[in-house]
């Protein structure tokens, strides 16, 4: 797939993401679709990972959120990172 096609394909993806109400927010469908654009899973699984507590994995999240502008709803941000702290992190809050 050419860069033009991935970055219309991911701006119509980023648009049906944020147009839908807090209440639907899908953590794990918004994760695939954005996150998975820069990473895998590796990331949050290899032995020196960069996250080492809940509270870098907020930060962590955070700061990509702002970086690429996905613009989450108010709800997204907590959602994603539970999300990710239950499938792959496991940290105590």
């Amino acid at each position: 797939m050419s860069l033009i096609a991935r970055f219309a394909l991911g701006a119509a993806l980023l648009a049906t993401f944020t147009a839908l109400p807090a209440a639907q927010f899908a953590a794990e469908t918004y994760h695939d679709a954005n996150c998975m654009r820069c990473h895998d899973t590796g990331v949050y699984t290899r032995e020196d990972r960069a996250v080492g507590s809940y509270q870098m994995l907020e930060s962590r999240v955070a700061a990509c959120d702002a970086r690429f502008g996905e613009e989450l709803p108010a709800d997204g941000l907590p959602a994603l990172i539970d999300y990710l702290n239950t499938n792959y992190y496991k940290f105590e809050k």
